[in-house]
């Protein structure tokens, strides 16, 4: 691991003050139905309504902590490796073959593609024509279930129809750009791709100036296209990233095809989705509070949250941009391509990679899992059960050293993540329409309710989180510090799953304990910088509907250590397959592209 003389603004490593687990207070009204409509109807209109829902959540407790006294505030927790900008890592043979990946249940990969075409069995038209149409309402009957994933393209079919012939026409030439070359992707709905439009999970206002097509790509996407990765559209998500369940009841919320009675997870809950099912092998994805990785444990896949601007410059001081995959090669592969440094982007354009980071840690790094047991006690039972279990064979057959670590001032620490999300969140929607007394009208009652609360955040608090902030970042320097090579465990969501409850898809939910609970591990990395990757490791008894809900297990490491993080998600990847004793699962809707695209299905 890089030492922190390799790093510009490094924390200074000072140890947090010593603390129990105690979770956020749990006093928020659940509403949903009518008196959701009704309650964010009152509450959007009054400033006191506002501000004590705000302090209901027990946001207002931070700013008096004697821990904060005297501590800087830290705005943007970007921790830059130094370095001279050098070429991408190489993909290694190895990470390619997938030799531990049970063929009954695998998935198809962007190597997978990569070979059907260099065969000339399949082109990259082929598929594209095969795909497009399930990404449209009213498609095929048999697959209606796949259409939910994807957003309203607005007529983009030739764009993506472009995009293949041209692909299909290098391969031809034998001139393929590169493995990605002719591979579909999904990208989020709030990420810019050239000629979509953003909806952020919001229904479409053809009156709006927001809903306008984006004139270029977010650099991550126009790497993966300038690799040849083709678009096939954009993906949905909760209604502007504001929750961790994935319902949207203005879009459609997608399906979870491991378990149709649970919810994808959200935010990123149109990328999972597509990736679960077998559309795509990747999906291009943000997390400001478990986004990327709450959805990808939820559909059994892997999702990486980078460290912060690590795969470019989002305007927010939480929100990164990652992949979730169906496997690890293809989570590694989008990474690799995404991370690119982008030399017109002075923030993301600093991260370097010279010397180019290895493919895998060398065999002589330390490995050592640090876990808080306290914490991950709180955890539903099933859930801690399977997490050790993997935790254990680790230890016992991957060489991983085990030691016990705490984390202070958690539950504060969880609180000023969140209402630093809602607060930014809230400042943007105030942006998005003209007549700045009209700043709602784009959302629905759950997204009034709480953007309107997200306002009453006062400057003197918004302070004081952003020392919580510091406090915590300075306690993984510690950590990190202490133990070389660590890697923070921990469950990736405390929840088997989120059942549905019927009635909540007409006019929402708002149930702000639900989704802290699920936040309360994954928190961490937003608001400190660190990189994180879920992985599943099992699968446990549903509530309700056919099918068993996975579980993730979340590693987080230091600032810049993603290589390592891949390189664990490889071992888990293979504890799943070979060790858990029920192995993968793969959904029963799982799309058999290739066949389809030959016509055989």
């Amino acid at each position: 691991m890089a030492s922190a003389q390799a790093f510009a603004n490094y924390p200074k490593p000072v140890e947090g003050p010593e603390t129990t687990y105690a979770p956020p207070p749990a006093k928020n009204p659940v509403l949903r139905g009518y008196s959701l409509v009704a309650g964010s109807a009152l509450i959007s209109r009054s400033g006191i309504l506002q501000r004590f829902f705000w302090n209901n959540a027990g946001f207002g407790q931070i700013k008096d902590l004697p821990a904060l006294d005297g501590i800087p505030q830290t705005f943007d927790p970007c921790v830059t490796p130094l370095g001279p900008n050098g070429p991408m890592v190489e993909l290694e043979p190895a990470l390619l073959a997938d030799e531990h990946v049970d063929p009954k249940v695998k998935y198809y990969s962007i190597n997978d593609y990569h070979e059907h075409y260099k065969s000339g069995k399949l082109t990259p038209l082929d598929v594209v024509k095969a795909l497009l149409p399930l990404t449209k309402p009213g498609g095929d009957e048999k697959t209606t279930t796949y259409e939910d994933a994807w957003a309203d393209n607005h007529g983009n079919d030739e764009l993506v129809l472009e995009a293949a012939r041209e692909s299909t026409a290098r391969w031809a030439a034998g001139k393929p750009l590169s493995i990605l070359d002719g591979v579909p992707i999904g990208v989020k709905d709030d990420v810019s791709t050239k000629g979509y439009v953003n909806h952020l999970g919001m229904k479409y206002n053809a009156a709006s100036p927001f809903f306008k097509r984006q004139e270029k790509s977010a650099w991550c996407v126009q790497a993966l296209q300038d690799a040849g990765a083709i678009v096939l559209g954009k993906n949905r998500m909760h209604e502007l990233g504001s929750d961790t369940c994935g319902l949207n009841i203005a879009q459609g919320s997608p399906t979870n095809h491991l378990n149709n009675e649970y919810y994808p997870g959200g935010s990123s809950s149109g990328p999972a989705s597509a990736v679960c099912s077998g559309m795509v092998p990747m999906a291009v994805a943000t997390d400001a509070g478990g986004s990327i990785r709450i959805p990808a444990s939820f559909n059994g896949l892997y999702g990486l949250k980078t460290s912060h601007h690590r795969t470019g410059y989002m305007g927010s001081t939480v929100c990164v941009t990652g992949p979730i995959a169906a496997n690890v090669s293809d989570l590694t592969i989008a990474y690799r391509f995404m991370s690119q440094a982008n030399p017109d982007d002075g923030v993301q354009g600093a991260f370097g990679r010279s010397p180019p980071p290895p493919p895998q840690p060398p065999s002589s790094a330390p490995k050592v899992m640090g876990v808080y047991r306290d914490w991950w006690r709180a955890a539903d039972p099933e859930v801690a059960e399977h997490c050790d279990n993997a935790i254990d064979y680790f230890a016992r057959e991957r060489g991983y050293e085990l030691v016990d670590i705490s984390i202070p001032h958690l539950g504060e620490a969880q609180l000023s993540h969140g209402v630093i999300c809602i607060t930014e969140m809230s400042e943007a929607a105030r942006r998005r329409t003209v007549d700045p007394s009209d700043w709602l009208s784009l959302v629905g009652p759950a997204n009034r309710l709480l953007m309107s609360v997200g306002t009453a955040t006062p400057a003197a608090d918004f302070l004081k989180f952003n020392s919580m902030r510091t406090l915590i970042m300075r306690h993984f320097a510690f950590l990190f510090r202490k133990h070389p090579g660590l890697l923070i465990m921990s469950p990736t969501t405390p929840l088997a799953g989120w059942p549905k409850t019927p009635g909540d898809e007409t006019h929402g939910l708002n149930d702000a304990n639900t989704a802290f609970r699920n936040m309360m591990y994954i928190f961490l990395a937003n608001m400190t910088g660190t990189p994180s990757v879920t992985v599943p490791v099992g699968y446990a008894t549903p509530k309700r509907g056919q099918g068993k809900v996975p579980i993730g297990l979340l590693a987080t490491g230091e600032w810049g250590s993603e290589e390592q993080l891949l390189a664990f998600a490889g071992e888990a990847e293979e504890y799943l397959h070979t060790k858990y004793e029920e192995g993968r699962r793969r959904p029963d809707a799982w799309l058999d592209v290739m066949a389809l695209a030959r016509g055989d299905a």
